[in-house]
Parts: structure tokens; C-alpha cells; sequence
């Protein structure tokens, strides 16, 4: 056993680094985390409690309801769009289930980032079942995040070897200096036995924040740190057995609380003050909780109520019922998709559309009369 997990922190008495001189610069060095820490603060306990009971709840939803991979897609696709946000990236919800085609050309970088997303996260969640939480997976991870968008030249997949700042024009007038290249080898080990070590006494979700804080401060990428770092959080809860299945996402909280995200960062490195952003984030967990159990029941009454609209003025048929399901699935679409998905001719695709606008389910949101595109606009606004 390392020496340094025989050590006890107390989490008020953390102390985040130091300064290290580098040429003309200085860089910050990072304290190690894999060591036990103790909660001593009792607002902290009460807030983990509840944060933990909506957490419960959401798993409870994830193992109750039939098919809910189907709906997790949407969640993914919501943190994708959320997390590239924070970024600068500017894609609706509408748009990023779109088309490559059908998007406008001025746009599709933004679409392409919040693709890679969705795709960097599906990967890495079936990572999970061979790879440990390591910074193979973080490589991954970023080299699926970055392929064919901003910062594809940026080393992606690779932990940089020159020093990056954040940020300020040039490193003279930088915001926050991140550690020294050699010294990411170290840290990223250090990073990766603590989010693996299970032989601490530490709640999940309060490791789960340290963790956070330390990849940012590390920001071991030349660019993509904040995107993979919040993915992380939950490939570290479903790793760690905290969620049976990929339900939550913290970037819509943190992206309609940005300044206060990168403040209560920020003060753990220059105030020490990790309690500060563990009590931000354990309440980002608790609200997101139970905002997504909310939307899973949305979910089960928006379908009862649809499927009783099919049931109108007749009995619906097999096929209807196939579109219904179909729409879940893939809730902005073409009728050759539905031909192409239910084994249908496109002339009964599009008879079979326009029953579903005329039974108020459906909307189409280009009004032309060919190449139309479809929404289930109901089924989306749950997730905006």
C-alpha cells in the first residue's frame, strides 16, 4: 500500500498546489488526490444525502421503464449539445439530431462537434466493459472528440508535450497556467489510482468531483479538456457502479451556471476552496437528478397520451404502432426513413406521416414538398 493512502485529509484543509518558475512563466503543480479524505462539513452530508436519494430515483426509472436505451440516446444527445455549449458551440437540439445534409453549411462544424460527442460518449460507456477508468480511455475519448473539427490539429488522442494556458492571448497574459508537460505523467497516474481505488472510505460523487478538479487544473489535452472532462463524470459514476446505466449529465447545469462553474474552479486553486465547488457540484448532481427522473416520467405520459391519439377514430395498425416506436428513436426524420426503417414502400411512408400531422403528433419543419423533414417536437421539447 502507497504511504500516501494511509493519509487523512480533512477536505477544509485541502491545500490545491504551488506555483513551479518555468522559463519567463510559472506554471501550477497540482497537490496529488489519492489519498482518503474526510467531509467536515455537515451541510456537505446533507446536500450528498439528497443528491444520493435522486440519484436512486433515476435509477429506479433507468431499470423500470422498457426500453430505456432509446431514451438515454436523447440524453446523450442533450449533454453533447450542452457540454460543446459551454465551448462556444451554438447547435439546437433540433439541429443536432438532424442531417449533415439538411443542416445549413455555415453551421456544420457546430453539428460535427456535438456528433463527435455523442459518438465519443457511446464509446466510451462500451469502453467501460474492458478499459478501467485510465488515461488510454481519456485518449480515446479526446481523439473521437476532435476528429474532423476545431482543434483537429491539436495532437487529438495524444496528452500534449508543450505547455498550454487558459485564457489571455499568449501565455504572458494567461488566466491560469496548467502543470508542466513532465509533469502530466505523474498526475495523470495519480488521477487514475484514485478514481480506481476502491479501498477508500470517500462517497462516490464527492470522489467524483475531486476527480473533476483535478483533470481540469491538469488540463492534459491542447484543446477539448472541458468536454472530456465532464464526460468523465459520467463514465466515473457508471464505473463505479452509481448509475446502473448513463442517465446523467452535468453540462446543462453547469452550462446555465457557466460563470459560477469556472469560478468555483477556479477558487480551489486559488483559494483552496474545495469544499466551495464539491458543494456547487453535489447540488449540480442532486438538481440534474431529479430534473431527469422528471423528464422520464414526462416521457411515459407523453407516449400514453400519443398512443391514445392513434387510437382515434379506429383501431391504429401494426404499422402505426411501428412508426410510434420508430419516433423515439429517431425523432427528426425523412419518410424514406420510415420506408427504410418499416419495410414500407415511400408512398405509404408519407400516408402514414400525414396521418400522424393530422393527429397533432407529428410537425414538418421545412414546408417543402419534397425532401420534407419531420419532428416529434413533443418528444424533443422534454429534453430542452
Amino acid at each position: 500500500m502507497h504511504i500516501q493512502l494511509l493519509l487523512q485529509m480533512k477536505i477544509s484543509a485541502f491545500k490545491s498546489g504551488k506555483w513551479v518558475n518555468q522559463y519567463q512563466y510559472k506554471s501550477f503543480l497540482p497537490e496529488t488526490i489519492n489519498h482518503a479524505w474526510t467531509i467536515d462539513e455537515d451541510r456537505m452530508n446533507l446536500l450528498l444525502s439528497q443528491a444520493a436519494l435522486h440519484l436512486g430515483e433515476l435509477n429506479a426509472f433507468s431499470s423500470l421503464i422498457p426500453d430505456v436505451d432509446i431514451f438515454i440516446k436523447m440524453h446523450v444527445q442533450k449533454e453533447a449539445m450542452n457540454s460543446s455549449r459551454i465551448e462556444g458551440t451554438r447547435t439546437s437540439m433540433e439541429e443536432s439530431l438532424n442531417k449533415e445534409e439538411n443542416i445549413d453549411p455555415e453551421k456544420r462544424n457546430d453539428w460535427q462537434e456535438v456528433r463527435n460527442y455523442v459518438s465519443a460518449m457511446n464509446a466510451s460507456v462500451m469502453s467501460l466493459n474492458k478499459l478501467p477508468l485510465s488515461g488510454r480511455l481519456m485518449k480515446q475519448t479526446h481523439k473521437i472528440l476532435m476528429k474532423g473539427v476545431r482543434g483537429e490539429a491539436k495532437n487529438p488522442g495524444e496528452f500534449r508535450s508543450s505547455q498550454n494556458w487558459i485564457g489571455g492571448r499568449s501565455i504572458k497574459d494567461a488566466v491560469f497556467i496548467p502543470p508542466h508537460p513532465h509533469d502530466l505523467p505523474d498526475l495523470i497516474s495519480d488521477l487514475e489510482n484514485f478514481m480506481n481505488n476502491n479501498t477508500l472510505s470517500v462517497p462516490e460523487l464527492v470522489k467524483a468531483g475531486i476527480a473533476h478538479y483535478q483533470f481540469e487544473t491538469i488540463h492534459p489535452f491542447l484543446d477539448g479538456n472541458g468536454r472530456v472532462g465532464r464526460l468523465l463524470i459520467t463514465l466515473q459514476l457508471v464505473s463505479q457502479g452509481l448509475l446502473q446505466k448513463p442517465t446523467l449529465y452535468l453540462s446543462d447545469y453547469f452550462e446555465k451556471n457557466r460563470s459560477e462553474y469556472y469560478s468555483r474552479l477556479a477558487k480551489v486553486r486559488t483559494d483552496n476552496d474545495l469544499n466551495g465547488w464539491l458543494m456547487f457540484f453535489l447540488e449540480g448532481v442532486r438538481q440534474t437528478s431529479a430534473d431527469s427522473a422528471l423528464t422520464f416520467r414526462k416521457i411515459i405520459e407523453l407516449r400514453k397520451k400519443t398512443e391514445k391519439k392513434l387510437m382515434k377514430p379506429k383501431k391504429a395498425s401494426k404499422s402505426a404502432f411501428a412508426l410510434h416506436d420508430f419516433m423515439y428513436r429517431m425523432p427528426v426524420f425523412e419518410a424514406q426513413d420510415v420506408a427504410d426503417d418499416l419495410g414500407v414502400n415511400i408512398s405509404t411512408a408519407y400516408r402514414m406521416t400525414e396521418q400522424f400531422m393530422k393527429s397533432g403528433i407529428l410537425e414538418e419543419s421545412t414546408g417543402f414538398k419534397r425532401n420534407r423533414v419531420f419532428v416529434f417536437r413533443s418528444y424533443i421539447d422534454l429534453f430542452r
